[in-house]
């Protein structure tokens, strides 16, 4: 992880810039003070992962500083953390639940003591809670108007939590001994979890990942269903972070998921043209909106 340790002084700001993450990047499409809002929820999420994955902290330090972390934006008393301080406001000025952000802390805390998961299931739990609950809050900031934008932002978080999944089985069972991919699913294909650990690529573990991609890509085909045309504008950064995801997942199957060989990642120059399209349609369509207003 490149983000500070717990106790870092360090502000949202600068932790956005030291990620050089996906959607540091998306958010640069947000106006002014959303934008700023993000970057406090980005670096929230981004810090409890840290606690959650230090080398520094015992399980009991890591347990004790989110379990803190979680009374805190429960009850809305801000600690006189950097990062925290920001996000607690961020629940009563955009009107979601505080009990949602506790909820991602849950899910983060929980990669603390839990290495597998049995099912299909107990891993969507999961990622519901790390990855589906961070949409919902952030369509909140990004100022949705429709309903159907919070299960857009559902299923659009299984598609990019699998994705993520997939895309670091190798690094996940190198560096942390951890398989997120679900037990059944190995035995299913007759795949041990030491196969895993050491690496193994073989057409058993393609056709293991094979699962994983159609269920990912289904969550994808699900949420651009329940886009609302009326937030696609509202909503451009979570488009953006669709596409950049989706276009990684379709890299990881055609090359046969190199998983245990490298980090797949797009073309930074790629990410840009991704950006730069997205503002263009969205200019576009904002053009003949303005053109019609005016022939009527």
């Amino acid at each position: 992880m490149s983000s500070p340790p717990p106790g870092s002084t360090l502000s949202t700001t600068q932790i956005t810039r030291q990620a050089k993450s996906n959607l540091a990047m998306a958010l640069a499409c947000l106006p002014k003070e959303r934008r700023q809002d993000m970057i406090s929820f980005y670096a929230f999420c981004r810090v409890a992962d840290d606690i959650a994955e230090s080398v520094h902290l015992t399980e009991e330090e890591k347990e004790h500083e989110l379990s803190h972390w979680k009374q805190c934006v429960l009850n809305g008393e801000p600690p006189g953390h950097p990062v925290l301080d920001e996000v607690i406001e961020l629940p009563g000025k955009y009107g979601f639940p505080r009990a949602w952000l506790a909820e991602i802390l849950d899910g983060v805390a929980s990669d603390i003591t839990t290495l597998r998961y049995e099912t299909y299931d107990d891993l969507l739990a999961y990622c519901y809670k790390v990855a589906s609950v961070v949409g919902l809050c952030s369509v909140h900031i990004f100022g949705h108007t429709q309903p159907a934008a919070r299960e857009y932002a559902v299923q659009l978080g299984y598609a990019l939590q699998l994705t993520n999944i997939i895309r670091d089985v190798g690094e996940d069972a190198r560096d942390y001994g951890r398989i997120y991919l679900p037990l059944e699913d190995l035995r299913n294909f007759g795949i041990t979890e030491l196969e895993v650990l050491n690496g193994r690529h073989d057409q058993r573990f393609i056709q293991l990942m094979e699962l994983q991609y159609r269920r990912a890509r289904g969550f994808y085909r699900e949420a651009e269903r329940l886009l609302p045309p009326q937030d696609e504008d509202s909503l451009l950064a979570s488009r953006m972070m669709a596409q950049i995801y989706g276009e990684i997942l379709e890299k990881l199957r055609d090359q046969r998921y190199p998983v245990f060989e490298k980090r797949m990642r797009l073309h930074p120059a790629r990410k840009i043209f991704i950006l730069l399209s997205h503002l263009w349609k969205g200019w576009r369509a904002k053009r003949r909106a303005y053109i019609a207003w005016q022939d009527s």
